[in-house]
């Protein structure tokens, strides 16, 4: 495995990230439990949750297996980059969620999801602690006071961003600078070569300001992980049918390019993220250890200029704003 650091930090987390989205819902926990051992075995040392995953079975079901994992031992919890998240509505003690301040980014929120992020995670501390997407009706003075309480009682260690835009960036920015607070180290945005409007402005901004890009969805459900060879084969259902047609040539020709140069095609979509200065550790969210095995090489693949190149010419992507539409 390699390491590099998250964004302008001291902290040192592997090129792969655990994503553990479907450990609850699509995955049991004596499984889940092994995908886990399995990336440590190999040196994932980040791992990625969030309060609502697994909601839909049980509120905070993810962190959940992920705490019990925890309480295991064996130096789990000492060994791992934890990274979770907090916005969206989730019940609290004695009231649903659909009740005023059961979510978002207010102090009383934050305080709150915090505490009960811990608990389910069976931890003192959050090392990297993210605001799942923009709340715009809180101001950032407020929420950055939140934050350095934490801080200053030990429970959060870093903080990061996830779905936001460029401007978001600058304005929480600006605010911690004001406070003279570290502010946000990382941005969690979707990025892939189908996906790449980040490159207009989020980039730029988490460059400028010094934020490490961990992309989720690298494989765009599956249409970059070989989706027309499996469904020949007769592996799997056509159930991204309308996105598929629009782009069933690009696809086609990078499932040719991966036979060429001895790839399967997810491993060249996890491989041409990892080419991207700014991407600290694309999200991987397997649902069994064989699809954790199958991305740990993706690490040690070099693309040269003509193969970036080729992909390129594949799937365009964007210029900086405002170049990419103006002189």
């Amino acid at each position: 495995m390699q390491y590099t650091y998250l964004g302008r930090t001291g902290l040192s987390v592997s090129r792969l990230c655990l994503g553990t989205m479907n450990f609850g819902p699509l995955t049991d926990e004596p499984t889940s439990h092994a995908i886990m051992d399995s990336a440590h075995d190999s040196g994932i040392n980040f791992f990625d949750t969030a309060n609502v995953y697994g909601r839909a079975v049980s509120t905070g079901l993810t962190e959940e297996i992920v705490g019990n994992w925890f309480a295991t031992g064996g130096g789990r919890r000492e060994k791992t980059v934890l990274a979770t998240k907090l916005y969206g509505d989730l019940p609290g003690e004695g009231y649903e969620a659909t009740w005023p301040n059961s979510g978002k980014l207010s102090a009383l929120n934050i305080r709150r999801a915090l505490d009960k992020s811990l608990q389910r995670l069976q931890t003192d501390y959050i090392d990297l602690y993210q605001f799942h997407h923009i709340d715009r009706n809180t101001p950032w003075e407020e929420i950055w006071q939140a934050l350095e309480v934490a801080v200053q009682q030990g429970k959060v260690l870093y903080v990061g961003s996830s779905n936001f835009a460029g401007w978001h960036i600058a304005q929480a920015q600006e605010a911690a600078a004001r406070r003279n607070v570290v502010g946000l180290v990382s941005e969690q945005s979707i990025y892939n070569l189908l996906k790449r409007e980040v490159e207009l402005e989020v980039i730029p901004a988490a460059e400028q300001y010094g934020l490490g890009l961990i992309p989720w969805s690298p494989l765009q459900g599956g249409l970059l992980g070989g989706v027309i060879k499996k469904i020949e084969e007769g592996n799997r259902r056509n159930d991204r049918s309308e996105e598929l047609e629009r782009n069933r040539d690009a696809i086609q020709g990078f499932e040719d390019l991966a036979v060429e140069l001895g790839h399967s095609a997810a491993e060249l979509a996890l491989a041409w993220l990892l080419h991207q200065p700014v991407v600290t550790a694309p999200i991987i969210g397997p649902r069994t250890p064989d699809q954790l095995d199958s991305a740990l090489g993706t690490v040690e693949i070099q693309l040269d200029a003509s193969t970036l190149a080729r992909l390129d010419e594949l799937f365009p992507g964007h210029k900086p704003a405002p170049e990419d539409y103006a002189w």
